[in-house]
């Protein structure tokens, strides 16, 4: 294929988004609205998701030695749950350290009334804390939704199976609740995000079968004087992703200047806040979205076109 034919091309698709106008800029507006509710959401989606495994960080499972356990067991025990690749930390905590964290949990202020104990209740209570490492960055939002209470049970099951092991406690409210609301929030964003793409797509398809409309007359010309089926077809489909870039690039722009705006608002207007939840760096986000947009704008503007053209186009 000549150059000069792609140049052509081209030259159409863009006198196309010219000749309609106005349709072309409600199809751009209503798409980057679409993408900025879409963009809207992932951001929102993946904070959420951060700050859920920021907390399921913080769920531990504690391991409790029989009474019986020599010093050589409960190290090798440790040593086992440290060499998990889905376990962040283990920590030892004495059976002092934990007699002391019940009498200030319990006793509060008043912790002197547990003096009246001349020996430590919980001699035995000698344990380590496990905590989990969540799911990597590059699995889906449905996996990273599931993580914590399947990795938990795992974990649980495998600390169990431990010689010189007597017990395992588990945070099961918390971890099904952790995973239940982000399972929640995944579901809900991507049935938004699909509801959204379908209005795009149909947004997309309404203008170019307006331009077909409108250029029936000269489409019948350049078909008798034997033009080939792709010159006619490519300028509609060129208008599609032409509309679809710029469908996508005005509010990628647009929520990229916003999104550290709206976290500094967020932090200063909430300020309670600032020692519970952190928010993502804006690149956290861009590296997905930045892509991930793109890629709908292009691809939205190609299927909304190409399928239409098929449709109306007959030549």
């Amino acid at each position: 294929m000549r150059i000069s034919t792609l140049g052509y091309v081209g030259k159409q698709g863009i006198k196309n988004i010219w000749r309609n106008k106005m349709f072309s800029l409600a199809s751009i507006a209503t798409m980057s609205a679409c993408i900025f509710l879409f963009g809207l959401f992932f951001s929102i989606l993946l904070n959420f998701q951060y700050i859920i495994r920021t907390a399921e960080e913080g769920v531990a499972i504690t391991v409790f030695f029989d009474e019986d356990a020599t010093e050589e067991q409960k190290e090798a025990i440790g040593e086992e749950l440290r060499a998990r690749d889905d376990v962040s930390e283990v920590k030892y905590v004495s059976a002092e350290e934990a007699w002391d964290t019940f009498k200030t949990e319990y006793f509060g202020e008043n912790s002197d009334l547990a003096d009246g104990w001349s020996e430590n209740p919980l001699m035995n209570s000698d344990n380590y804390e496990v905590y989990m490492k969540t799911v990597e960055d590059d699995q889906n939002m449905v996996a990273k939704s599931r993580s914590l209470s399947e990795t938990q049970q795992e974990l649980v099951e495998f600390a169990e199976s431990l010689d010189g092991v007597r017990q395992v406690n588990k945070s099961d409210a918390v971890a099904n609740t952790l995973s239940s609301v982000n399972l929640l929030v995944a579901y809900v964003s991507i049935a938004i995000i699909v509801i959204l793409l379908g209005v795009s797509i149909f947004l997309i398809s309404n203008t170019v079968t307006m331009g077909i409309t409108v250029r029936k007359e000269e489409i019948a010309i350049m078909k008798y004087i034997g033009a080939k089926d792709f010159v006619v077809r490519s300028p509609f489909v060129i208008e599609g992703i032409i509309i679809g870039i710029f469908g996508a690039v005005i509010p990628l722009a647009l929520l990229y200047v916003l999104y550290d705006r709206a976290v500094q608002y967020i932090m200063e207007k909430f300020s309670i806040l600032q020692n519970i939840i952190d928010f993502l760096p804006v690149w956290s986000v861009y590296r997905y979205l930045l892509p991930i947009g793109l890629a709908m704008g292009i691809g939205i503007g190609f299927l909304g076109s190409f399928f239409t053209v098929r449709k109306h186009l007959k030549v």
